[in-house]
């Protein structure tokens, strides 16, 4: 199949009404619009509410006051310019401010800003950096997209991983295996490239963003296959997104999905608060709901996934609402409290860790690191306003 044909401006399609491409075109010009015609395809179109179109086409949400640019104090976690290191055993290098997909509900979406530069096109500050701390022992690849960088560049990046001993696992965050497959299964060096740099002793995981069961086309599919071909593991780690996927038969059927194509499902997760996704936002009571109730179709392979809270403090997993309370345990920890345990009064309308009665007496908010600012930094803040959310 040829490469899908990528598509920037919103009016050229036509399968939106002219009025309501007006209507978004303001959105556009406030955050990017990306998408290709592989895609477009999986959209019914009669359908006003189809979970593919709320996935990458722009919605007047977008607009309202709702949230701040960086939900996790991202900012906090700058070691120097496009690196962070927030776990003690793990480092993020920004490779990318581009996507394949630009999905409207991205906790990043601060980056698809055109006054923000924080993914660095000179990686050798975050390589140096890694290669100083040996207690780092695996390294995400993520921004944007790290496999919609070209091959010679991503091979450049893995060589030099490679090339650091203490790194044992790298991860290539990415939303193409679904976007774009083809990206995957007709580029032979990328394969080659995996195949090289991913052994028996030092691994390279795809961490997969995949929402929605219908994206696990035949095309997906063999994208799959060559990525486990090459050496690479496949896991998928999705939000529980409003209008999208929150609906227990549609997680379910992900779930098992996954798991029949030996995709392992790693993480659900609680939106973000972001600026410009009140559209997607559900209340915490609800997601535990939805989660438990697709846990429940599918097979132990499929309940392996966590529900978690990617927070400024840490990696909150949810494993119980009940009785008005949340029953929580830090996963990961900024400040080493791993499996700490947490109970709280949990509200019907709380839909974030902050929302929770009580929840500052477990943490604080860092301070910015200022000798590895990024321009985020300066960015003013959304004022958060109490979200209409979905009962």
């Amino acid at each position: 199949m040829a490469q899908p044909k990528y598509i920037t401006d919103i009016d050229k399609l036509e399968a939106i009404p002219e009025e309501e491409r007006s209507r978004l075109k303001r959105i556009t010009e406030k955050f990017v619009f990306r998408v290709n015609d592989y895609y477009l395809k999986l959209i019914d179109w009669n359908d006003p509410e189809d979970p593919i179109r709320k996935l990458v086409i722009p919605n007047e949400g977008e607009l309202l006051e709702y949230g701040r640019w960086d939900a996790s104090d991202e900012d906090t976690n700058y070691v120097v310019p496009g690196c962070q290191h927030k776990y003690r055993s793990t480092a993020l290098l920004i490779v990318s401010e581009v996507c394949g997909a630009y999905c409207r509900y991205c906790f990043r979406k601060r980056l698809f800003r055109a006054d923000v530069k924080e993914a660095m096109s000179d990686v050798e500050p975050g390589l140096a950096y890694i290669a100083a701390h040996p207690e780092i022992n695996n390294v995400l690849l993520t921004g944007g997209d790290s496999l919609i960088l070209a091959t010679p560049k991503l091979k450049s990046i893995l060589e030099r991983l490679r090339a650091i001993p203490h790194v044992k696992i790298i991860r290539l965050g990415s939303k193409l295996p679904v976007f774009n497959p083809m990206r995957i299964y007709e580029d032979p060096e990328l394969l080659e490239t995996i195949r090289a740099h991913s052994t028996p002793e030092r691994r390279i995981y795809v961490m997969a963003h995949i929402n929605h069961p219908r994206e696990i086309t035949p095309e997906a599919k063999l994208g799959f296959e060559a990525l486990h071909q090459a050496g690479a593991i496949v896991v998928n780690q999705t939000p529980v997104l409003r209008g999208i996927n929150d609906d227990p038969a549609v997680l379910g059927e992900l779930l098992d999905k996954l798991s029949w194509a030996g995709v392992t499902p790693y993480y659900f997760f609680v939106n973000r608060p972001v600026a410009g996704n009140s559209d997607f936002v559900l209340p915490l009571e609800r997601v535990y709901r939805i989660v438990e109730e697709a846990k429940a179709r599918t097979s132990g392979l499929g309940k392996r996934v966590r529900l978690s809270m990617s927070h400024t403090s840490g990696k909150i997993e949810i494993l119980a609402i009940e009785g008005g309370k949340a029953y929580l345990k830090y996963h990961q920890s900024r400040d080493g409290a791993y499996g700490k345990f947490l109970t709280l009064d949990c509200p019907s309308d709380a839909a974030w860790f902050d929302d929770l009665p009580g929840n500052e007496r477990y943490w604080k908010r860092p301070a910015k690191r200022t000798d590895a600012v990024v321009s985020v930094n300066e960015l003013p803040d959304v004022p958060r306003r109490a979200a209409k959310i979905a009962k």
